[in-house]
């Protein structure tokens, strides 16, 4: 039933949405060549679905997300629990975060193209970049909202470092730690586009840049929405992960 509601109100918001945006269409008068209606856009997706052109581009797309993303949020996590026992480590490497966390990843991309190239790379350090920082900083606040008592039985155990993390902090900061990783996936996806559209020669970036070079908005359009698409579904893989981990620690949420 829940499920059902769900889709009904999915159904709805899209229906709305589309009423929108065709009512701005009609209502300014736009030339369709300027602000195409959704018939329009729904064709042009229809075209690139049938040369195959848009599965190509989100294929390159969603495997550079899945190579910078996985790697920013394992790296950020190892990193996040051990810094976060060590309050006189964080005190230091803090203020190096707080300097380079403001920065926006597309601000490094002549660099980054300097130094890694052209291709896959730019794009997953810029993905690596925007998911690394959001995780980190979740995974420090996590670890320090650990119940004391939970390190106190560890301590009384003689629990090694390694299982302590793994077996307790872990699993008791996760919660916490999947806000940063919704947050990451978010503004990852955003720069994955942003960097497909300095460096790149594919990618769903890419697609909108020579969509709009030839001067076929419908295209752009196209591709904004399966953008759109795409960054919805992921932040739904998340919630359903952390909902399976949770489920698997005997702590999921029975809403």
């Amino acid at each position: 039933m829940k499920t059902m509601t769900k889709t009904t109100n999915v159904l709805i918001g899209f229906t709305l949405l589309i009423a929108v945006w065709q009512a701005a269409v009609l209502i300014g008068q736009y030339e369709k060549s300027l602000f195409p209606p959704p018939l329009d856009v729904a064709k042009g997706i229809v075209s690139l679905i049938a040369d195959g052109t848009l599965f190509e581009h989100l294929r390159v797309s969603l495997l550079r997300f899945a190579a910078g993303y996985v790697s920013a949020v394992v790296l950020a996590v190892a990193l996040g629990l051990t810094l976060g026992l060590l309050k006189r480590a964080w005190a230091i490497v803090d203020p190096i975060v707080q300097l380079l966390r403001p920065v926006s990843p597309i601000a490094w991309s002549p660099f980054i193209v300097l130094w890694f190239g052209i291709g896959d790379a730019p794009a997953i350090v810029i993905i690596f970049l925007a998911a690394f920082f959001p995780v980190l900083l979740s995974t420090v606040s996590a670890v320090r909202k650990v119940e004391p008592i939970y390190l106190k039985v560890a301590q009384n155990m003689e629990m090694k470092r390694i299982h302590l993390l793994t077996k307790i902090i872990f699993p008791a900061s996760f919660p916490y730690i999947a806000n940063g990783l919704h947050i990451a996936i978010g503004t990852s996806w955003i720069f994955l586009v942003s960097g497909e559209m300095v460096g790149a020669q594919s990618g769903l970036g890419y697609l909108i840049v020579d969509a709009r070079n030839l001067l076929r908005l419908d295209l752009v359009f196209a591709g904004i929405v399966f953008i759109g698409l795409c960054g919805l579904l992921l932040d739904r893989a998340v919630r359903a992960l952390e909902r399976w981990i949770e489920k698997l620690w005997g702590a999921a949420s029975h809403e």
